[in-house]
């Protein structure tokens, strides 16, 4: 997916702002009774309205506060807004920075205008640098423009916004360290936005045959990513029985598609990311409930991440190797679908009892995760939609982390800080492996009171030769603030996780 706006950096002194031509002039200001060193000038050049803003309280300056201002006295500008940065000394933690990001960028969205120049003095987040800071706000300005657009619809949400001007950068860091940044953070949202586009098309377009073709045109556009589709026939002869269970039950052929980003030395370990394609869910033979079934589209939410990080990767062009996999099937009731109690072999060996058909992520992730060991990777995420545990465990605020590596997952849960995009880490415990033993074969695909955490407790038995963690995004794929559509997450934590390995 192109990017939906272009953003670019004109510097000039708040003296300035007064004579510029703008559509839109998006202004921060820091919290105060008072008026201060940049408040005085604004009022000074519209003829003392902010005082009389600030008197009746109607501009306070506290953060995310914000005034809309059709027609300023002394401004050139069509319309400016006001919105406040809290007080000037003060750090923020990354969540209110992340809070102000987002009202900025809801602001400058809302505006209807085309273009939009944004002023902002110095936004001090605690250990961050001015580069971070416009790293975030870049990356929610372009992911924040983004609407789904169906072929056919004969009205469609239009976004007006093009283009997002930066006007003042202030910090310590050199213009270029923040305008690579602001680059940085341009395309990790149009990342989020390919897999936003790919989790919110509709299931009966969006199948394991379209992901294939997805997959082909990211190369097609990057020749940098290489792609290799395997077909049922391919898969059989490897003997992924596993996978190839779960569409037993539908006319859609499964797929299993891999994408190999080759920016290190080739003797360099490859890092993995491997996504749960289920395109629909139906649970199979262990049906869902009805309401709220059109959901089950976003079941692919894993593997669309994969494709947006791997569409970011390809554009930043880190000295890394990378390998994104994706897993993908539809899990449909029919006469020829897996029932429960049947056991199926997997690529590893080990053979599984199907107690329940609607627990078909980690049938097609285990296979995968086996997959893989060719490559000998130094490290490994699956990231799937895996149990409505993790949602009644976390709500729709952190990705549930599970890990065989707690390197590993301190370096996940501190990129998930970084990126603003919050994961937090549940026991593997040996306690819990017992409760996905079974008479008949050797592990059950399900099994415990504790979902989320037995879930992973059958990946692990598949990542044992390789540091490995899981990311249930389950409750923040979709759903909650952003309501039924696509949030684009992970794709901010998985990037930032691959850009901070060793180049």
């Amino acid at each position: 997916m192109k990017k939906l706006i272009s953003i670019s950096m004109n510097l000039k002194k708040i003296e300035a702002l007064k004579s510029l031509n703008s559509e839109c002039l998006v202004i921060g200001i820091y919290e105060d009774k008072n008026l201060n060193e940049i408040t005085k000038i604004l009022n000074s050049d519209s003829s003392g309205l902010l005082k009389k803003l600030l008197t009746r309280k109607e501009l306070t300056g506290a953060l995310k506060n914000q005034l809309y201002l059709p027609d300023m006295t002394g401004f050139k500008a069509n319309k400016v807004f006001l919105v406040g940065l809290g007080k000037k000394n003060k750090e923020l933690n990354e969540d209110e920075f992340s809070q102000l990001s987002s009202t900025i960028s809801k602001i400058t969205i809302s505006s209807n205008a085309k273009d939009v120049d944004i002023f902002l003095p110095e936004i001090k987040v605690k250990l961050k640098k001015p580069s971070w800071v416009y790293k975030i706000l870049s990356r929610d300005l372009e992911s924040g423009c983004y609407q789904y657009f169906f072929e056919g619809k004969k009205t469609q949400p239009k976004n007006k916004l093009k283009k997002i001007n930066f006007l003042n950068l202030a910090g310590n860091e050199s213009k270029a360290k923040i305008l690579s940044s602001i680059k940085m953070g341009h395309v990790i949202g149009a990342g989020m936005n390919t897999s936003k586009d790919l989790a919110n098309t509709p299931a009966n377009i969006c199948t394991p045959s379209h992901l294939a073709k997805q997959a082909k045109l990211i190369s097609k556009t990057f020749p940098s990513i290489k792609t290799k589709v395997l077909g049922e026939k391919e898969m059989k002869k490897l003997g992924m029985d596993c996978l190839l269970s779960v569409g037993n039950g539908s006319a859609q052929e499964s797929k299993f598609i891999i994408m190999q980003y080759s920016g290190g030395k080739k003797t360099s370990k490859p890092h993995i990311i491997v996504g749960k394609g289920i395109t629909f869910d139906t649970g199979g033979i262990s049906i869902k409930p009805s309401p709220n079934m059109d959901e089950m589209k976003y079941d692919m939410s894993g593997s669309a991440s994969v494709f947006g990080t791997m569409r970011a990767i390809a554009e930043i062009k880190p000295k890394l190797n990378i390998i994104g996999v994706v897993a993908s099937a539809e899990n449909m009731p029919s006469s020829t679908a897996t029932k429960p109690g049947d056991v199926v072999n997997t690529l590893s060996g080990q053979t599984v009892e199907i107690l329940n058909t609607d627990a078909e992520g980690r049938l097609v992730l285990c296979d995968a995760l086996t997959y893989i060991e060719r490559f000998k990777p130094a490290s490994v995420i699956d990231i799937a939609t895996l149990t409505g545990a993790c949602v009644v465990a976390l709500g729709h605020q952190a990705t549930g982390l599970l890990s065989n590596d707690q390197n590993l997952a301190d370096n996940i849960l501190e990129s998930g800080y970084s990126s603003c995009d919050k994961a937090w880490q549940l026991p593997l415990w040996d306690e819990y492996q017992s409760d996905i033993n079974s008479k008949y074969a050797d592990i059950a695909n399900i099994g415990g009171r504790a979902g989320t955490i037995t879930a992973a407790c059958f990946l692990s038995r598949f990542t044992r030769s390789y540091k490995w963690a899981h990311l249930d995004i389950a409750g923040t794929a979709y759903g909650g603030r952003v309501g039924k559509t696509s949030s684009g997450r992970p794709v901010p934590l998985l990037t930032e996780y691959l850009l901070s390995r060793k180049q």
